[in-house]
């Protein structure tokens, strides 16, 4: 695996004087500002970091691109230089979750605020597809709502339902609740990126908190100490598969290309695990 890193030359002073083997800074005169405006980014970032990088995977010079950067912007950016898949009008931002018999694959997370019923049904074909190559089966999909009725939620939803439901592509299996996600009822959970994103997050948050109150009751006294080394194997199984960080790297599903956007605020643990993920998806050929 060769690393390019763009970036300004400012950002390369400790690299460039030990640099590791397959690894090559490309340096950048502009850097996209995370509250940029992404019709700004596209019109004056032709030189940043952002459009670098992206470029590098439009002429093939890469094959893959990680930003943890602005998500509108990288958004933006690569929809101009990468394009969309055939008939496909917007990308979806998807990443698969742990759930209670593997993982579910959840979109869209971000990329676009609002959906209409044509473009959830547009993510629906991304995931199932995405989650077929992994299962070798056709996937199970469901829409998250408000409840499981069929006259819950908003019109477009309602909307998207029906469109689902017709669908030979893969099993709808109707709607599904947040709080169902990680039951393993669905292979995959379509969703505006509004709703994803909280939802998410709002798990993330979860995890950070279950495992801060388990280290805090475990070091509480002598005998939860022992406790805790007993159950110490067990803790970092569970740790391995709930930590946000090792499950960073969300697919921009829906490009011609891979493009992977890791959380801004990633630790050095979280933006190496974006790297496998966009080192799968390359093995994958997802695209």
């Amino acid at each position: 695996v060769r690393l390019l890193v763009f970036g300004e030359q400012a950002h390369f002073a400790g690299l460039l004087v030990d640099m590791p083997q397959g690894l090559s800074c490309v340096q950048a005169s502009q850097t996209v500002l995370m509250d940029e405006k992404p019709s700004a980014a596209l019109r004056h970032k032709r030189e940043s970091s952002m459009w670098l990088a992206l470029a590098a995977v439009a002429s093939g010079s890469a094959q893959a691109c990680v930003s943890a950067g602005n998500t509108g912007a990288l958004m933006a950016i690569s929809r101009h230089l990468l394009g969309t898949c055939a008939e496909l009008e917007r990308p979806a931002i998807c990443k698969p979750v742990p759930t209670a018999t593997g993982v579910c694959w959840m979109l869209d997370l971000g990329a676009n605020l609002e959906a209409s019923a044509q473009q959830l049904m547009a993510f629906a074909q991304l995931g199932a597809r995405a989650a077929q190559r992994q299962l070798g089966r056709p996937a199970r999909v469901a829409l998250l709502n408000i409840g499981t009725e069929a006259d819950k939620g908003p019109a477009t939803i309602r909307q998207a339902a029906a469109l689902l439901a017709e669908s030979s592509e893969f099993a709808y299996i109707g709607f599904i609740e947040s709080g169902d996600i990680f039951s393993g009822r669905a292979d995959v959970v379509v969703c505006d990126g509004f709703a994803g994103n909280v939802a998410l997050k709002a798990s993330e948050g979860a995890a950070r908190f279950l495992f801060s109150q388990l280290r805090e009751v475990l070091v509480g006294s002598y005998w939860a100490r022992c406790v805790g080394f007993l159950a110490r194997p067990f803790l970092q199984k569970l740790h391995t598969k709930f930590n946000p960080s090792h499950l960073n790297g969300a697919l921009l599903l829906g490009l011609q290309g891979v493009v992977v956007k890791s959380h801004g605020g990633a630790d050095v643990e979280g933006y190496v695990a974006a790297l496998e993920v966009a080192l799968s998806q390359v093995k994958a050929n997802i695209t």
